[in-house]
């Protein structure tokens, strides 16, 4: 993806176009998780208010995963159209808007239509914003994508406080999420209208209506949905697993999930000065380490202190995993959206079918025969880590060996950082 010749080269050849782009696309992924964090809060209310059982509840919550898988292959085809900057503004306003509609459904049927809506603009919008993360990265050329996705943590923290704090004043849900819906969207607006107009190249062919992950992005989504495997299973079942299986008091359990987010969210934002030290396998490869160590130490647990330390270290072990795996599928290709797509499709599997799976698991077995499997999916990180060298950082072209064979060379002039539209790093700060 190349610089569109309409691209306002005033605001990108300035030297600090990259500190901009930078800011404007972390604003992007906080909205976003704003987004999920304002939904999030309200679940409680949603289930009493129709009356759902436990099993219908979990039925309903599929909904946004199975949305996400079907739509996100058609966010390419938008990107490539469109624009980055214009993909991300209309598919991220969809996103803010639909957020108002599960809290208006009257029945379970229309709630997993509207949940399936609302999953649908989420991952298509998901991928719009990773692709122009990916793009800022490599114009820019360090690693800031695990900070982005940090701030998407950090945006459905801070949303998740306010839906509390509105639960406990008594607010109407339905007030309260029409209203973040239009601030929301309000607030996309100045937000993205700061993002970079990066468009494909004009030769690159446009991708199909439906693009299925090229093959040379599956084995980084393998990779992937290891890591949300172990997310997915750690935030649904920490609770549960500190109660069943240590005996901690309902207190006490609910403190493993604070545990494992907050350390997610730190690793998360620390991540990118890690990547940038140790490269991205070697990250990759301390944090299948650091996850591994967590999964052993939630296995042999047998009270509190020693379960809630080990969720804790799996958040900060798959961190930078999924961050690490789009930066790698946006170097695949032409058309970066329509491989992080794919990534994202795979990956985002994972946390569709880990609660379930960990269920089975400990309906047939034991909740500690399920995290074992989960131990053993971090420890495949470790040996999966090499398929992420692809997100290593690049150098600009004009530190890089002169000649098109000479080792590290990027290639064409057109991809060095100042050509393609974005001041190098180091005017960034």
């Amino acid at each position: 993806m190349t610089t569109s010749p309409t691209t306002e080269p005033a605001l990108l050849g300035t030297p600090g176009a990259a500190r901009r782009a930078r800011v404007a696309v972390a604003l992007v992924f906080a909205v976003h998780g704003a987004v999920g964090g304002t939904f999030v809060s309200r679940i409680p209310w949603i289930q009493h208010h129709l009356g759902l059982s436990p099993g219908q509840l979990g039925l309903a919550l599929v909904m946004p995963a199975i949305g996400s898988s079907l739509a996100m292959p058609l966010a390419g085809r938008f990107v490539h159209r469109w624009g980055g900057r214009a993909a991300v503004r209309v598919l991220l306003s969809l996103c803010c808007l639909s957020v108002a509609l599960p809290v208006l459904a009257p029945s379970l049927p229309v709630l997993c239509l509207a949940l399936l809506t609302y999953g649908a603009t989420a991952g298509m919008s998901d991928v719009a914003m990773n692709a122009q993360g990916v793009e800022i990265e490599q114009r820019i050329g360090r690693s800031i994508m695990s900070g982005l996705h940090g701030m998407w943590s950090a945006g459905g923290l801070v949303a998740a406080g306010i839906g509390i704090l509105a639960a406990h004043g008594t607010i109407d849900p339905r007030l309260q999420l029409a209203l973040a819906a239009v601030l929301l969207v309000a607030l996309a607006q100045p937000v993205c209208a700061a993002l970079p107009d990066l468009r494909a190249p004009e030769q690159a062919e446009e991708p199909p209506r439906f693009a299925l992950p090229p093959r040379s992005s599956l084995l980084i989504g393998l990779v992937g949905f290891c890591a949300v495997f172990a997310e997915g299973a750690s935030m649904d079942w920490s609770g549960v697993y500190l109660r069943d299986v240590t005996g901690a008091s309902p207190t006490v359990a609910a403190s493993a999930y604070t545990a494992f987010a907050l350390t997610m969210a730190v690793g998360r934002l620390a991540g990118d000065a890690v990547i940038r030290r140790l490269g991205a396998v070697r990250a990759a490869r301390l944090s299948g380490a650091v996850a591994t160590t967590g999964g052993l130490l939630v296995v042999v647990a047998d009270r509190p202190a020693l379960a809630i330390p080990g969720f804790a270290l799996i958040g900060i072990g798959v961190a930078v995993v999924v961050p690490l795996a789009f930066a790698a599928a946006g170097r695949i290709g032409d058309n970066p959206s329509q491989a992080i797509a794919g990534v994202a499709t795979v990956t985002y599997t994972s946390g569709l079918v880990a609660p379930a799976i960990v269920g089975g698991l400990a309906q047939a077995s034991s909740l500690t025969v399920s995290f074992g499997v989960v131990t053993a999916l971090s420890f495949a990180l470790l040996l999966g880590a090499g398929a992420l060298r692809r997100a290593e950082s690049r150098p600009p072209a004009d530190s890089a060996p002169a000649g098109p064979g000479a080792p590290g060379a990027r290639g064409p002039v057109v991809d060095a950082p100042a050509a393609r539209g974005l001041a190098p790093d180091s005017a960034a700060g």
